[in-house]
Order: structure tokens, then C-alpha cells, then sequence
């Protein structure tokens, strides 16, 4: 199956993140919505997005525009048709029956829904339909989150869904991850866990929600967001909405529900307005003060707001045995929350997907983590782990680990993709050259050079990397046979 044209139907905050990133790939797109008029401002908002959504603006003029009921005939021209519209089953069962009764034979349709399941989405379709229909949920930005689910069926043609998965990594630059269709899928059914049970822990054990966010970030290789600050940058009350869909579709034994319970702080927040950065505020707030914006974070005792102190854990880097070794209630707090993911997310193995490594690409890709649970695993250690953790029955992937004691476990990273990452080549990389901003790594006959610094700003150690790699590039240059030629990266 070649993918030559997309139709994109819902011109929103996810259906023009990712008809602009198609038109990043050069792909042509058309971008359909109830009115042409709403599908022109979404392109003007595509051209000016803070960060760019385009490489190129020039480009912009390759969306095409229209509305859903005087230019539905460009669907039949389409080879993947994306459904991007609004939560609502009944809208989008709609749509699906005009794009079956209009679509090309073979063409794929798929939905970007974040945790509708697909056996709800299709279930007005035939079998046949059914074999060339998915859901791919892209993540937010769309030019700049790594990750893509694709979430398949038991009707699925799985030559198909492979082919699509190869377009989206080779062409669009995704990390595409196939799972199955349960609740969440994979990267928010074990993400909004983590961020659950860091919440819920951190009411449990009287922490501040600056001490939470400094333990449940930097140090855990974990965005400096932290939980409370991720909370509000996402909306306090859409989070309220998805925790309520985890707990109509998961069963009630699902660990989940545990965490996932309404908590009287967050709900009086929502109802007076507090719904994060998009409203007053929520956990944190900004308060006006004689000229001065001073940033104020509540209490989660009282529910009362005072000035933000900043939480100083001395740990600068990603040090997970650090933080979770320490004998304070930071150190608590973080064994809490690492070991009930680590055991939350290896419980999901086979049901979500039968590859761990899945899940933490989901991770890394989706939520930006540096590690996933099982990276996390084999940081701490096996050993150290079964030495520490607490009851696991049922759990068929840690009782079975739990015996073999293997310390190799992990095996290789990445496996889910042909495409070759710095995080799949690092480990067999040879280090040339190093300083505090930058590292230059030879693999087979490429040259790397990695910077470190913070958003990866450049700096004068940043420059002299770069003039180091021009040297080696060179010094290998001078080394290979007349006539070959040297990769750099």
C-alpha cells in the first residue's frame, strides 16, 4: 500500500497538528471541517503556531481547505483518511458512513481518538470495513511528540497496518507503536497511572506539591513539570474527564481504580474556576503583587495559596538509585511511586502488548520520560528490586523474573522500529570526545555528535564539540580507502 494523498476531517488542535506535520513530509493533505471558512482559520493558525507546527511556512498553501459537505468527493481520492473530530460517538459514527460510502476500495480510514475503543468506534461497520480501519493517536504537538499508537482490531488486515506503520516512522519521523484496543491503549493507560499515583502519594504522605514536582521530575528522568505542574499545564478538568473514562472501562480489580478515585481538593478546584494555566490557575497560581508576578502554590491540606518555595534536592542529573536510596521522605516518596509503576505497567504484559519495550517507548516518545518503567527496572536492579518490593501476586511478568533473577532482562532497546535513534545506537556506539555540553560517538561509519545542555542550546563548549567532530570526521576521512566517503550525523 502506497500513501500518496490524506484527507484529514476536523480541523482542531489535533487534526491541524497533524495535517501540518503531513505537509512537513510533502505529502499533500486536505483539510475538511463543518464550514471552509473554519477550515481556513485553522490554517492561519497553523501558520502562525508558537512553536512552529511547519519546517517550512512557505508550504502552508500545500494544505488544501474545504468543508465536509461541498468537498467530501476529495476522499475519494484519498489513500488514508484521518477522523479527527470531536469525543462524540454518535458525530463520529456519522462521519465514518459517509467516508465508507465515498472512499476509494482499500483506502485506510483511522480515528485519532485518545480513548474511545475501536470496537465502539466500528461497531456500525461491516467486517470488511472493519479490516481497513484503525485508530491512530498522534500526541500533542504533533511535529514534536515522537510517539504514535496504532490501535488495532481482531478484523484488522495486519499487512496493511504494518504498511501504514512503516509510512508514518519512515515518512512522518514517528515512533509507531501497534497495541491492542484497551482502555487507554499504552502510553496513557501507564503516563496518567504514573501521574495518579504520584498525586495520590503525595496527599498520602503530607508532601508539598513543590517537594512532589522536584522528587517526580529531574531526578527521575522525568519532565521538570513534575505531576501538579503537568496537571495544570494539560487542564485540571480535562484530566477530571479522562480519569473518569479509566474508571467506566476498566474492570474493578484494575489497580487503576485505586488511584483514580475523585479527590475533594481537585473537585472544588474545577468548580471555582481553578482548572490550571487555561483558567485562575490551579495547583500553582500567579498572583499580581505591586507590579510583581509572584508564582503561588496551594497547600493541599488547607487548599490555601502561598508563595511557591523552591525545592532543592541536590540531584542535577537523571539519578534514579540516588532519589529512591535516600532516607528522608523524598527518598519514601519515590520508591512509592517508581516501584507501583514499575508493577503497574509489568501487569499490563501481555494484555496491552505482548513487547515491554513497548512500553517504554511509549514513554519516552509520548511523555518525554528518559526512562520507561522497565528501564527504570533494570536501573534499580533486579536484585535490589525483589529485595525491596512489596507483594506482587498475579503478576506474571515480575513472578516469572522474580525466579530467573536475570539482570540482563531488558535486552535490546528500540526494537519496535528499523529507524536508527542515538537511543538505539548509544549503547554499542564507541565515545570519541566529551565535555560538559556535547559527546561525539562513532557508530560503523557514522560520526554522532549528542548535545547536553539544557533544550540543547548551544554554547562555547557546544562549538568546540562541533570543531573536534570536524576533525575526527576528517582524521577518518584520511584513513579509508581511496574512493569511500565518510557519514556524519
Amino acid at each position: 500500500m502506497e500513501i500518496k494523498k490524506v484527507v484529514v476531517i476536523g480541523s482542531g488542535t489535533m487534526g491541524s497538528g497533524i495535517a501540518a506535520h503531513l505537509c512537513n513530509a510533502n505529502v499533500p493533505v486536505t483539510l475538511l471541517d463543518l464550514t471552509t471558512e473554519i477550515s481556513i482559520k485553522a490554517r492561519e493558525r497553523i501558520h502562525k503556531s508558537r512553536p512552529p507546527l511547519l519546517i517550512d511556512k512557505s508550504k502552508i498553501d500545500n494544505i488544501k481547505v474545504g468543508n465536509i459537505n461541498d468537498d467530501f468527493n476529495v476522499v475519494k481520492e484519498a489513500d488514508w483518511i484521518v477522523e479527527a473530530v470531536v469525543e462524540r460517538i454518535d458525530i463520529k459514527h456519522q462521519i465514518y458512513k459517509k467516508i465508507f460510502d465515498n472512499r476509494k476500495d482499500g483506502a485506510i480510514v483511522s480515528s485519532n481518538t485518545s480513548s474511545i475503543p475501536i470496537k465502539i468506534l466500528s461497531e456500525n461497520m461491516t467486517d470488511e470495513q472493519k479490516k481497513d480501519f484503525c485508530i491512530t493517536h498522534f500526541f500533542n504537538p504533533v511535529r514534536y511528540m515522537g510517539l504514535l499508537e496504532i490501535v488495532k482490531n481482531e478484523n484488522n488486515d495486519l499487512k496493511k497496518i504494518n504498511s501504514l506503520k512503516v509510512f508514518c516512522e519512515s515518512e512522518l519521523g514517528k515512533g509507531a507503536i501497534v497495541c491492542n484496543d484497551t482502555p487507554g491503549f499504552l502510553g496513557n493507560r501507564v503516563g496518567v497511572y504514573a501521574m495518579q499515583v504520584a498525586m495520590t502519594e503525595a496527599f498520602k504522605m503530607k508532601l508539598t506539591i513543590e517537594e512532589a514536582d522536584a522528587v517526580f521530575g529531574r531526578p527521575m528522568g522525568i519532565p521538570k513539570t513534575g505531576v501538579f505542574g503537568l496537571y495544570d499545564l494539560i487542564g485540571i478538568d480535562l484530566m477530571a474527564d479522562v480519569l473518569k473514562s479509566f474508571v467506566k472501562e476498566l474492570p474493578e480489580t484494575d489497580k487503576f481504580q485505586e488511584v483514580a478515585k475523585e479527590i475533594p481538593l481537585v473537585k472544588k478546584l474545577i468548580e471555582s474556576g481553578y482548572t490550571g494555566r487555561k483558567g485562575k490557575g490551579g495547583f500553582y497560581r500567579m498572583k499580581k503583587l505591586e507590579n510583581q508576578k509572584i508564582l503561588e502554590a496551594i497547600n493541599l491540606q488547607t487548599g490555601e495559596y502561598a508563595e511557591s518555595k523552591k525545592i532543592d534536592l541536590k540531584i542535577d542529573t537523571v539519578d534514579l538509585n540516588t532519589i529512591i536510596n535516600r532516607k528522608d521522605k523524598y527518598g519514601e516518596y519515590a520508591w512509592s511511586v517508581i516501584s507501583q509503576i514499575i508493577k503497574y505497567a509489568s501487569s499490563l504484559v501481555p494484555g496491552i502488548t505482548n513487547k515491554f519495550n513497548d512500553i517504554d517507548e511509549a514513554m519516552r516518545l509520548g511523555f518525554n520520560w528518559a526512562m520507561g518503567p522497565f528501564e527504570m527496572l533494570k536501573s534499580i536492579g533486579v536484585k535490589n528490586f525483589f529485595n525491596r518490593v512489596d507483594e506482587f501476586k498475579g503478576n506474571k511478568f515480575l513472578e516469572e523474573l522474580s525466579v530467573k533473577k536475570d539482570e540482563n532482562f531488558y535486552g535490546e532497546r528500540q526494537i519496535y522500529t528499523e529507524i536508527e535513534t542515538l537511543g538505539k545506537v548509544k549503547p554499542k556506539a564507541l565515545s570519541l570526545d566529551k565535555n560538559k555540553s556535547a559527546e561525539i560517538y562513532r557508530f560503523k561509519d557514522f560520526n554522532i555528535v549528542e548535545f547536553t545542555t539544557k533544550a540543547c542550546a548551544l554554547d562555547y563548549d557546544s562549538m568546540d564539540s562541533l570543531i573536534s567532530y570536524c576533525m575526527l570526521s576528517l582524521k577518518f576521512l584520511s584513513k579509508a580507502p581511496s574512493g569511500s566517503s565518510i557519514k556524519t550525523n
